[in-house]
C-alpha cells in the first residue's frame, strides 16, 4: 500500500515512523510549502517530493494523510476527495466550522473512505471506562487541557488555529462525546487576554460548562499560560463510579476502592494508523473516528470558541438535524 503525505511538521513525521514500520505500506511521497522540510522528511525514508498535492495525486497513492495545520485545511481535502483516494486527515480537521462541514459533505456524498486523528480513542483504557459506564448514566463530566503555547508561529493566532480549544482540546472533547454523548449547549468564557507571545490573540485560559442531550452536566478548563503539560484528561461521575482519564492512564475508584490502569499513547498511535490501513487495504473494519464522527467533535470544539468569544450560549444539534445540515451543505458544495 502506497502512503502519499501532505504536510511535513511533527505528526506528519511521526506518521511516516508508524507507517514505514509496516511490512504492508510504503511511504510514496511527501508535500509540503516548505519544500525543506519536504525533502527532510522524504530523504529519512528513501521516499519522493512532490511539488503540491495535485502532482502527488497524479502518482497514484492508495491512500493520503493530510496533516496541515488548522488554517490550511479545504482545498488538500477537497482535491483528495474528487480524486477518490481514501484520506486519513489530522485533528483539528479545520479552523472553522463552515470548512469541515464542507468536506464532510463532500466525503459523505463520494462515500470516501476516512479517518482522523483521534488516537485516544484507541488506548484500551477508554475501552475500559465504557466497559465500566456500561448501563449507568453519567451525570457529570469535567474536562480539561491545562499546557503551554506550542512552539509554532501560528498557533497563538485564532485565524491560523482556532484557539485551544479547537486545537488543543480536541481530543479531550472527542472522549467527551463518546463517554456522555452529545451536548446540547455551550456557555463558555475566555479571559480575554492573550499570552506574552508576539501577535498572539487567542484567550490565555478558558472555562466552559455543558449541558447534554441526557441531562448530564460537565465542564471544560483550557489554558496555555505554563511553560508544561500539567493535564490533559477529564473525570467522569456515575452513580457510584469515578474515573479519571487521561493519555497515560485510568483511575478507578468505586465501591471496591481505588484502583490505576496505566495506557501507554504510543500504542494507540499505532494502532489508529494500522486500524486505516486495514481499512483501505480490505482487512479490518475499526476506523474508530471517520470524517462525520470528527465533525461532531468539531462542531462542539467550535461552540465553546464561539460562546467564549461572544459570551452568550451556543446551541448544537444532537439528532437528525445534525445529518441534515451535513446534507444541505453537500448540495451546497456541488452547486457551487
Amino acid at each position: 500500500m502506497r502512503v502519499g503525505l501532505v504536510g511535513a511538521g511533527g505528526v506528519a513525521q511521526r506518521h511516516a515512523r508508524v507507517l514505514t514500520g509496516f511490512d504492508d505500506v510504503a511511504l510514496l511521497g511527501v508535500t509540503d510549502v516548505a519544500p525543506d522540510a519536504a525533502e527532510a522528511l522524504a530523504g529519512a525514508y528513501g521516499s519522493r517530493v512532490f511539488g503540491s498535492p495535485d502532482e502527488l495525486l497524479a502518482a497514484g497513492p492508495d491512500a493520503v494523510y493530510v496533516c496541515v495545520p488548522p488554517f490550511a485545511h479545504g482545498p488538500v481535502e477537497e482535491a483528495v476527495i474528487a480524486a477518490g483516494v481514501p484520506m486519513f486527515v489530522e485533528k483539528p480537521v479545520a479552523v472553522d466550522l463552515e470548512t469541515a462541514e464542507r468536506i464532510a459533505a463532500l466525503v459523505q456524498r463520494r462515500g470516501l473512505l476516512t479517518g482522523v486523528g483521534h488516537h485516544w480513542r484507541y488506548l484500551h483504557v477508554v475501552a475500559e471506562a465504557r466497559r465500566l459506564l456500561g448501563d449507568r448514566p453519567v451525570r457529570m463530566v469535567n474536562g480539561a487541557w491545562l499546557d503551554k503555547v506550542p512552539p509554532v508561529a501560528w498557533w497563538a493566532r485564532r485565524d491560523r488555529s482556532g484557539g485551544p480549544v479547537v486545537e488543543q482540546a480536541a481530543h479531550v472533547l472527542d472522549l467527551v462525546r463518546l463517554l456522555a454523548g452529545e451536548v446540547a449547549e455551550v456557555t463558555a468564557y475566555g479571559d480575554g487576554s492573550p499570552p506574552t507571545v508576539a501577535g498572539a490573540d487567542i484567550d490565555s485560559v478558558t472555562a466552559a460548562t455543558l449541558r447534554f442531550a441526557s441531562g448530564a452536566l460537565g465542564t471544560l478548563a483550557a489554558a496555555c499560560v505554563l511553560t508544561w503539560k500539567h493535564r490533559a484528561g477529564l473525570e467522569v461521575l456515575a452513580d457510584g463510579l469515578a474515573l479519571s482519564l487521561t493519555e497515560d492512564g485510568l483511575t478507578v475508584r468505586d465501591a471496591d476502592g481505588e484502583r490505576h490502569l496505566p495506557a501507554d499513547p504510543d500504542a494507540a498511535r499505532v494502532a489508529v494508523d494500522r486500524a486505516f490501513v486495514d481499512a483501505v487495504r480490505g482487512v479490518g473494519d475499526d476506523v474508530r473516528v471517520p470524517y462525520a464522527e470528527a465533525l461532531r467533535t468539531q462542531r462542539l470544539a467550535v461552540a465553546v470558541a464561539e460562546s467564549a468569544r461572544t459570551g452568550r450560549p451556543v446551541a448544537l444539534p444532537t439528532g437528525p438535524a445534525a445529518r441534515v445540515a451535513v446534507a444541505d451543505a453537500g448540495a451546497a458544495a456541488v452547486d457551487a
